[in-house]
């Protein structure tokens, strides 16, 4: 009993150890020592730039969150442009020209970006009524008259001599 309240330390610790082994890494791993600008409020807004900036290998993620190379270049862009005295407008419509709507993680609702915004619900809809028209049409199957006697003897009959083993 005293080894099992001994041993309790030790196995604690080497659980915690091999759950950090499986924890993501948190997004503010991707971006590098050398990337980070010396002015304090440059760097805020670069953080917050790159967090609505779309990596375009990633596509799903964020430079601020992204490892690859491209990620880092679009950091690196970014805050050369902050540097340069560019405003955030003035950055994003940088980048939209250079790399179009989809470097935005939140694109803006124009007529190039209807079907990104409003797709998903007209196919929700269109689903939804694709639903209603084939329920509606299959109560209206006409089923067939059940059979009379002399049709349900008949069928007997023939079923009958499928059952007897042919000679």
């Amino acid at each position: 009993m005293r080894r099992a309240k001994a041993a309790l330390p030790l196995l604690l610790a080497l659980t915690v150890l091999i759950l950090a082994a499986f924890v993501p890494s948190t997004p503010s791993i991707a971006v590098e020592p050398n990337e980070v600008l010396t002015d304090p409020v440059l760097e805020a807004r670069a953080r917050a730039l790159s967090k609505n900036i779309r990596c375009l290998v990633c596509q799903n993620q964020s430079i601020d969150s992204s490892n690859a190379s491209l990620a880092k270049d679009l950091r690196v862009i970014v805050r050369e442009r902050l540097v340069a005295g560019n405003s955030d407008i003035q950055i994003l419509d940088f980048l939209v020209a250079r790399y179009g709507d989809y470097v935005l993680l939140e694109p803006p609702v124009k007529p190039t970006t209807y079907a990104l915004w409003y797709g998903p619900g007209v196919l929700m809809v269109l689903g939804f009524l694709a639903a209603i028209m084939f329920l509606a049409r299959r109560r209206k199957i006409v089923r067939p008259d059940p059979l009379d006697a002399a049709e349900a003897a008949r069928m007997a009959q023939l079923m009958d001599q499928d059952r007897e083993p042919t000679k």
